[in-house]
């Protein structure tokens, strides 16, 4: 649970090769790409990581997509084992509270049109770190993985800076509203276990967006944001693709650890995440995402 009030103020980086400072945003006002080894996909994805900025975190991820998509950042044969999973970066001034403790606002103000803005943003900047996470933490695995979450990596990073540019048009920047840490929670409690991982933060935590995004268009419309709607039309529509890897190396841990996948979604929900489901759910969407009709069965049942 975060500490209400408490600003994060990220340590050192913790997981770059001997002898390699990731640079700051004192050093260059650019990513500060080209500091780092080239082909070191891990050493990347933690530089990522552990960048405080926002903007400089954005910038990274794109830059390291891109090179990724290049064939110039490689995940080395004989990795070691990664650091244990702490909180990423985040601004100083960013005040982190428990979710009851965030302010109810409504979306008839521009004030509340913009920390409503500010708690997706802030969910994408998470949703970056996420995937990272996801790259650095899990070893040994097929390049596809790789490729995909780098892939997500990329999106949520474009995503936050739509976002961006919407708390921007109602006055306001990232980091102007305090937020909460819920998904980065669920990954410090999954860092050990690849399988839960892909169970339950994409399939369970990201999911949810496409339960509740398509509610949020219609308010945002109705009230005349069509700009903000429209950015979550674009959101909506590419998460699809971030759920739908999740399910699909959910099942594959599972085919290799030999395991009924969905028996085990059903205990990896009770055990980790009772609280968090919530309906009605986006069938179509999920459908869509990888899930199949017998689970969403499972989940509306789980739910009443």
């Amino acid at each position: 649970m975060s500490n209400p009030r408490r600003p994060v103020v990220p340590g050192p980086a913790t997981c770059l090769p001997d002898g390699v400072r990731a640079p700051s945003a004192a050093d260059d006002p650019g990513t500060g790409v080209d500091d780092l080894p080239e082909e070191d996909l891990h050493a990347a994805a933690c530089h990522c990581l552990d960048e405080a900025d926002p903007l400089r975190k954005v910038a990274l991820t794109r830059a390291y997509a891109a090179r990724f998509r290049a064939g110039r950042l490689k995940a080395p044969l004989q990795a070691p084992a990664p650091a244990p999973i702490r909180m990423p970066g985040r601004p100083a001034h960013l005040v982190t509270v428990h979710p009851r403790d965030l302010p109810r606002r409504g979306l008839g103000s521009a004030e509340g049109r913009a920390a409503f803005i500010h708690a997706i943003a802030h969910i994408e900047l998470n949703a970056i770190d996420l995937a990272w996470d996801a790259v650095y933490r899990f070893r040994g695995l097929p390049g596809s993985f790789h490729a995909d979450w780098v892939s997500c990596a990329d999106d949520e990073a474009r995503h936050f800076m739509l976002l961006r540019g919407r708390l921007q048009a109602h006055g306001y920047d990232y980091a102007d509203f305090p937020a909460h840490n819920g998904l980065w929670e669920m990954c410090e409690k999954t860092a050990h276990d690849g399988l839960a991982r892909m169970a339950l933060v994409p399939r369970v935590l990201e999911a949810r967006g496409l339960d509740v995004t398509p509610g949020m268009i219609v308010r945002l419309r109705a009230l005349g944001d069509e700009a903000t709607a429209d950015v979550l039309e674009v959101i909506l529509r590419e998460e699809v693709a971030h759920v739908a890897a999740g399910s699909r190396w959910y099942r594959w841990y599972c085919e290799r650890a030999g395991v009924e996948p969905r028996a085990r979604f059903k205990e990896l929900l009770r055990e980790y995440a009772g609280g968090y489901l919530h309906g009605p759910f986006n069938l179509e969407a999920r459908l869509l995402a990888g899930f199949d009709e017998d689970e969403l069965a499972d989940l509306v049942e789980q739910a009443r």
